[in-house]
């Protein structure tokens, strides 16, 4: 049973200051759906439960990194440029694509709520960004666990601490929209215990034909910069890695009728030995579910410390999830598309 998050650390960076306000919470806004997008655009859904961005409770905001420390309000092509203090606290960031395609961007935040307790977080994903174009959100940050009594004991604030970019062409839609392709890959949530990872990758046929799978997917390891990591070996199996991974078994021919998936287990240790040079840590996995089909890119963060492995299994099918009525491609696929599944 997965029951462990595989999520890295989220960096500690600057502050954002906000004025605290009673009793709030956190909510995400906009449907996430493409769109086309301009130079300097703005999302509009987003704004709608912010107020204009020329109102008097917007400011600019103040950077309360310690010194040395970087930014928390600039990071890897997002930066927050504003804030409103009003009865709803909103907060404004702005995505520049500095690539050369379309890139699809997972921005985490965190906040710190004005009592200092531990920050939660929220996440923003702002869909195809076109090369050398800046797109603004805004969202509402109105729940910063302000104290019971309701009075600003102190000053609460929000951070970037995480960003992640896939290329647009690779990334699965917003919304549980099919891909053209008719299926949908994606990694869950994972487990880790005693050094040992292992993530799910998971590939659900969301189309109308029939696909077919024999063997194992083919990974590529892509570092934070989108460099392919030669350091590390990708090995078919997980008996390398650590005995009973159920990354393990022989490639059985696959058919998913729409609606059905199949997964492939990855595994790995975090380990790391003195002296080995630095741990590798790489977010990003391409992969191809079989020969000729498009690559589409995932996010498992492999943390594999100094070990220079990385296991993977043959594809199996998931009876977990079994066929559902439908799923064309380009249009809207079951809601069941973007669950994760579990697996004894």
């Amino acid at each position: 049973m997965r029951s462990v998050s595989l999520t890295l650390p989220l960096v500690v960076a600057g502050v954002l200051v906000l004025t605290a306000c009673g009793t709030q919470r956190v909510a995400s806004s906009g449907d996430g759906s493409p769109r086309a997008e301009g130079a300097d655009s703005t999302d509009p859904a987003s704004t709608a439960s912010c107020g204009a961005r020329s109102s008097d409770t917007w400011v600019a905001p103040s950077d309360m990194a310690p010194p040395g420390s970087p930014s928390g309000l600039e990071k890897d092509g997002v930066r927050i440029t504003g804030f409103s203090s009003g009865s709803s606290a909103c907060a404004e960031f702005e995505v520049t694509n500095h690539g050369a395609e379309p890139f699809t961007y997972t921005i985490a935040f965190a906040f710190l709520s004005d009592s200092g307790r531990e920050p939660s977080s929220m996440e923003q994903t702002v869909p195809s960004v076109a090369p050398g174009r800046s797109v603004k959100r805004v969202f509402a940050v109105d729940t910063m666990h302000s104290h019971t009594d309701g009075k600003a004991k102190g000053k609460a604030g929000v951070r970037i601490t995480k960003v992640r970019s896939v290329p647009t062409a690779e990334a699965a839609p917003a919304g549980g929209v099919c891909p053209l392709s008719g299926v949908s890959v994606y990694v869950d949530k994972g487990d880790a215990a005693m050094g040992l990872r292992a993530v799910g990758l998971h590939l659900r046929n969301c189309g109308t034909q029939t696909y077919r799978l024999n063997g194992y997917p083919q990974l590529q390891i892509l570092d934070e910069g989108h460099k392919p990591v030669s350091s590390v070996k990708v090995l078919h199996g997980g008996s390398a890695i650590t005995a009973s991974s159920g990354a393990d078994g022989v490639p059985q021919p696959l058919v998913l009728k729409p609606g059905e998936s199949a997964y492939a287990d990855m595994v790995w240790r975090n380990t790391y030995e003195a002296g080995a040079g630095d741990p590798v840590n790489a977010p990003y996995v391409r992969v191809w579910a079989k020969p000729g089909a498009a690559p589409m890119t995932v996010i498992p963060e492999l943390d594999l410390g100094s070990t220079g492995k990385l296991g993977v299994g043959p594809w199996k099918r998931d009876d977990t999830m079994g066929p559902v009525t439908g799923g064309t491609s380009g249009r809207p696929a079951p809601p069941s598309l973007t669950a994760v599944p579990r697996r004894p």
